[in-house]
């Protein structure tokens, strides 16, 4: 069986000059460990996404690094300072959460400047920083009002710009766009990282959302029960997934059961798939092969991985079409191929049509089966 650093494709490239560290960190609330021994590099100017599914620790890790909830084992550095035991006042930080969490009898210029005004900051100065903030985040006229008197969409970027105003070293966003409508969402999305990029401001957002996190990010750490899965690029994360889990969290992948017979060569029902590499798996083994939609091909006569399937089922999703594809034989297959509009309407594939599935060697990805 191979190890988890087997199935990776590559080490996570460190950062060039970290500026958060955080090393064999762990959380429990009495016998439940939140957190296990958690090691990552984040390095200064970064967007980093902690991504995965409801219960899976990224809260608990952006909190630990706020000192909002102590860690239980492990240390954190922030600059090369150890922050382990500081509190959340002496971490240098801003924080912008779901809810908001503005104060609602205060104008939207008195929430912004609230930080700045419980560090004393002369008057003049605040009112300069509060203009300057809002008319960053697109609010230049909305001073005077109130949240209420605001969207969802303009009370998160109030939010944003008083988690700005006393120039912090770290930016970390708890799911800051979830509870906002669909196009909302992708417009703040976009300038959330166009401000990033801007300021330079080390951030770090936590989302269960892998859209917003691969549209987002320069490094995405996925995670899953307390541990992390894998860290890399969003490139590296869709194309490259280190386990089945990444594989089937972040896009769409159709698992396929198999037993080594060969070095490359993977026995799947009755049909045997070369895949171009498998690093530490052995013949007799059982394995999961991953493949995207997207990698596979309808294509005419017999070759190297292809298979003679029927189309079951059309599902249109605007830009491309998925197709369901079952095979023939004692034990057929049970593929998804998602098919560009401009083929479809060329082809004219249709429910009960005899295809040929082709399923490059290069995109099967090979996993240790799941038990």
């Amino acid at each position: 069986m191979p190890n988890h650093a087997a199935m990776t494709s590559e080490a996570p490239r460190a950062p060039e000059r970290s500026f958060l560290s955080i090393r064999s960190l762990t959380k429990s609330f009495g016998p439940f460990q939140a957190l296990k021994s958690i090691d990552l590099e984040i390095g200064e100017g970064e967007f980093v996404c902690f991504l995965g599914p409801s219960g899976c620790g990224k809260t608990t890790l952006l909190r630990a690094i706020a000192g909002l909830d102590r860690q239980t084992g492990g240390s954190i550095m922030l600059r090369g300072k150890d922050v382990s035991n500081a509190p959340p006042s002496q971490r240098d930080f801003g924080i912008v959460f779901q809810s908001y969490a503005l104060f609602p009898n205060l104008t939207v210029a008195d929430n912004v400047g609230y930080g700045l005004v419980n560090q004393k900051k002369p008057r003049d100065m605040i009112i300069a920083r509060v203009s300057e903030l809002l008319a960053l985040v697109g609010l230049p006229d909305q001073a005077s009002k109130y949240p209420a008197q605001l969207s969802g969409g303009q009370q998160q970027r109030v939010a944003l710009a008083r988690a700005l105003a006393t120039s912090p070293g770290l930016l970390l966003l708890d799911e800051p766009l979830s509870a906002l409508d669909a196009r909302v969402r992708l417009r703040l999305r976009e300038e959330i990282r166009a401000l990033q990029r801007r300021l330079g401001v080390t951030t770090i957002m936590v989302t269960h959302d892998q859209e917003e996190a691969l549209s987002m990010a320069e490094r995405i750490v996925v995670m899953n029960h307390g541990v992390i899965e894998q860290v890399g690029t969003p490139e590296e994360v869709y194309a490259r997934p280190a386990t089945a889990f990444v594989a089937d969290f972040v896009g769409r992948m159709t698992f396929l059961s198999g037993v080594m017979e060969g070095a490359t060569l993977v026995r799947v029902g009755d049909q045997a798939l070369r895949v171009a590499e498998a690093p530490g798996f052995s013949a007799g083994q059982k394995v999961e092969l991953g493949l995207r939609p997207e990698a596979v091909r309808l294509v005419e006569g017999a070759g190297e991985n292809r298979l003679s399937m029927r189309i079951t089922e059309l599902e249109y999703l605007g830009s491309f079409v998925r197709a369901t594809l079952e095979g023939e034989g004692a034990s057929p297959l049970t593929l998804l191929a998602d098919l560009p509009f401009n083929v479809m309407q060329d082809r004219a594939y249709a429910p009960g049509q005899a295809v040929i599935a082709e399923l490059p060697a290069s995109a099967l990805r090979i996993f240790s089966a799941r038990t």
